[in-house]
């Protein structure tokens, strides 16, 4: 493959507006709701007041080093990423950085659980993802059977889908931000999207000009200063060209070289490794890959094509019992109070992907569309599909299951309500829930404290009912 280059020469960022109308981005609260964003706190205190952390170095970038950290509390394992205040150079995009990742709430992306803060450093505590980057697999492995690499775009797909569907582009998207949730054999662990240092928020039909990207996988469109978001999908598409064969579609003997080819789109299938793959791969990677981006097919698009229906099975596991079981812990998070909710939705944010594989999936398999949220829809869908019975309150407790009130019931909230609260309502994750709400660290949790994570003053009588 080559080694990758540094990142295109940025130059100032401009909007130009379409006609179309300004779209609302879905991670939004409504008044009396509370987001899983207020979770991810800005700590006052020192990282190793709360943390271990460990010598060894997991991996370096331009900005600082990322170290493996032990909670000190409950001895959970996560990454914390260390920021070079003096490295940052543009504040404002660090700041916006931060701000999106605190939002992001999907299965395949990486959850930032806290930030520390001091004269030299920025620290982000983020979840473990202990199988390293997608990248060394590629070059150990040097290329992947249809299907891996069908289960691996399949996830990619859903994880961009789901930033398009809250207007937000990530744009540099390549094998090394691709992160591995455990050690395992890939079709038996899941991708986590990392490094949100380039993403944007945008409106649909508007267009973005700065150009930024890693060059063997920036779209063309990128290079010419006028983007969407599907320039996302080109960079899958190339990381599936990647995964089939080894080697990258665009190349060149320098970064210059690479980047006309890119330009160029000139896609073959000429080398000896394709005689092998598929035609329904090659199709899929025609339209991933198209040099148009008004012509090229969508995340949510893509999720449905020929090659990725027939690589992986979609026949649904039998869920009946998990889906009854599910149903009663719908109805009994619902009659909760807010307080007992919020608590709830804290300590799913703090369990593995091991510990709610089962739930994970059934979410995955209600999300029809691939959007990374239940609508009742959905919700009810999945039910009858499970050969469950529809509960005749379901649009009643859709609405108290909604904590954020976004009108759909996003990943965490689904594990929140539906997980074992006797299996995971442990002493250790109550504590650390506890923890969230004292914010200040003074062992006990003030009515400013609630009023911050949950909502306005009118909200805090209801929070305290118990």
């Amino acid at each position: 493959m080559g080694s990758m280059f540094a990142c295109c020469k940025e130059e100032k960022m401009e909007i130009r507006k379409a006609d179309t109308p300004q779209a609302r981005a879905k991670l939004s609260v409504k008044a009396g709701g509370f987001s899983i964003g207020a979770f991810a706190a800005s700590n006052r205190g020192k990282l190793e007041e709360f943390y271990e952390v460990e010598k060894e170095v997991l991996g370096e970038g331009s900005f600082g080093s990322v170290q493996k950290c032990r909670y000190k509390d409950t001895g959970q394992w996560r990454a914390v990423k260390t920021i070079n205040k003096k490295r940052v150079k543009n504040v404002e995009r660090f700041t916006e950085e931060m701000a999106i990742m605190k939002l992001l709430d999907h299965p395949n992306i990486v959850r930032l659980h806290e930030t520390f803060d001091d004269e030299r450093n920025v620290y982000l505590v983020l979840e473990l993802c202990s199988g390293g980057e997608l990248f060394d697999r590629i070059v150990a492995d040097g290329k992947f059977s249809e299907q891996v690499a069908a289960y691996c775009v399949q996830q990619m797909l859903r994880a961009v889908n789901y930033l398009h569907s809250n207007c937000i582009m990530h744009c540099d998207l390549k094998p090394e931000n691709w992160l591995l949730a455990e050690t395992e054999a890939i079709q038996n662990t899941h991708l986590k999207m990392v490094d949100f240092g380039l993403s944007k928020r945008f409106t649909p039909g508007e267009f973005a000009t700065t150009k930024a990207g890693a060059p063997y996988y920036v779209a063309p469109e990128v290079l010419a200063g006028h983007y969407n978001e599907l320039c996302d999908v080109w960079s899958i598409g190339v990381i599936m060209y990647i995964l089939l064969s080894g080697s990258p579609p665009f190349t060149g003997n320098d970064t210059m070289a690479v980047l006309e080819s890119v330009k160029r789109s000139d896609l073959s299938f000429d080398k000896k490794e394709w005689k092998l793959i598929s035609k329904e791969a090659k199709d899929m990677l025609k339209v991933l890959l198209t040099r148009d981006p008004l012509q090229r097919v969508s995340a949510e698009a893509a999720l449905k094509d020929e090659w990725m229906t027939k690589q992986i099975d979609t026949t649904p596991a039998d869920m009946t019992h998990a889906s009854q079981v599910v149903v009663q812990n719908l109805k009994s998070f619902a009659v909760m109070n807010k307080l007992k909710k919020a608590a709830l939705n804290i300590i799913a944010t703090q369990l593995t992907d091991d510990a709610i594989r089962e739930l994970k999936e059934l979410f995955i398999a209600m999300d029809d569309n691939n959007d990374g949220t239940l609508s009742i829809s959905e919700l009810k869908d999945g039910l009858v599909k499970a050969g469950v019975a529809v509960p005749p309150d379901l649009y009643a407790m859709m609405d108290r299951i909604d904590t954020d009130g976004s009108g759909v019931i996003d990943y965490t909230e689904f594990m929140a309500a539906t997980l074992d609260k006797r299996q995971f309502v442990a002493e250790e994750a109550c504590w650390r829930a506890f923890k969230t709400f004292d914010q200040d660290g003074s062992g006990h949790i003030d009515k400013e404290e609630l009023m911050k994570l949950l909502g306005g003053d009118n909200q805090v009588s209801d929070v305290m009912q118990v």
